[in-house]
């Protein structure tokens, strides 16, 4: 009787412990509905922005990966005013480090000014996009907070990491999903560096970079 109800608990515990995960796991880089990364468009997608032509698509692609958004707005703003480039920006964009991005960077953001870049900083440190939804839904709607999202990510555990959050890496598939858990647990980034490096080149593997943390 006794073993039967021990299992019986265990049972329990672990359907617990299923839903208690399934309803936190949660990728960690914002839901795009519309808003391209530069570094992983195609030439095409590229042709297709607003107020650029194949001249300034080919410095894009020659240029990238951008590991932030600072770096294409300094190859884009010697060619467009500020007007072009808010309009750009609504349709491309290197997400940003909500953790770690500076103010200039959240403004180049269409649509966000001084008093929005002040709220994304204080509330640092984010644990998950999930508290970015709750603590920005404070000040603007659900629809702001769904485009918004667009353009931030919270660095994902390295080591913890599931399989969603891995695949919400703009660029990453099935096979590198593979790759990254292969080599758990990284002791270091270092450890990364080296691993991922075997398959992709130096660029690659910073741009990849920016989107982990170890703890």
């Amino acid at each position: 009787m006794i073993k039967r109800l021990t299992r019986d608990m265990l049972g329990i515990y672990a359907i617990v412990v299923a839903l208690v995960l399934a309803g936190t796991a949660s990728a960690q880089v914002g839901k795009n509905s519309g808003v391209l990364n530069p570094n992983r468009a195609t030439e095409e997608e590229l042709l297709a922005l607003p107020h650029v032509d194949a001249a300034v698509v080919g410095r894009i692609i020659e240029e990238r990966p951008f590991l932030t958004i600072l770096e294409l707005h300094a190859v884009l703003k010697g060619s467009l005013d500020k007007d072009q480039l808010d309009e750009l920006y609504g349709s491309v964009f290197v997400p940003v480090n909500l953790n770690h991005t500076t103010e200039e960077e959240v403004l180049l953001i269409p649509g966000v000014g001084p008093r929005m870049a002040h709220e994304f900083e204080e509330y640092r440190p984010y644990k998950s996009l999930a508290q970015f939804r709750r603590e920005i839904g404070k000040y603007v709607d659900s629809d702001e907070v769904a485009r918004l999202e667009q353009y931030v990510f919270v660095p994902i555990d390295l080591n913890l990491a599931t399989d969603e959050d891995i695949l919400s890496i703009p660029g990453v598939g099935k096979r590198m999903l593979h790759e990254f858990k292969e080599y758990r647990p990284y002791r270091n980034i270092e450890q990364f560096r080296r691993e991922i490096g075997k398959y992709v080149d130096e660029k690659e593997v910073a741009r990849l970079e920016r989107y982990l943390l170890l703890k």
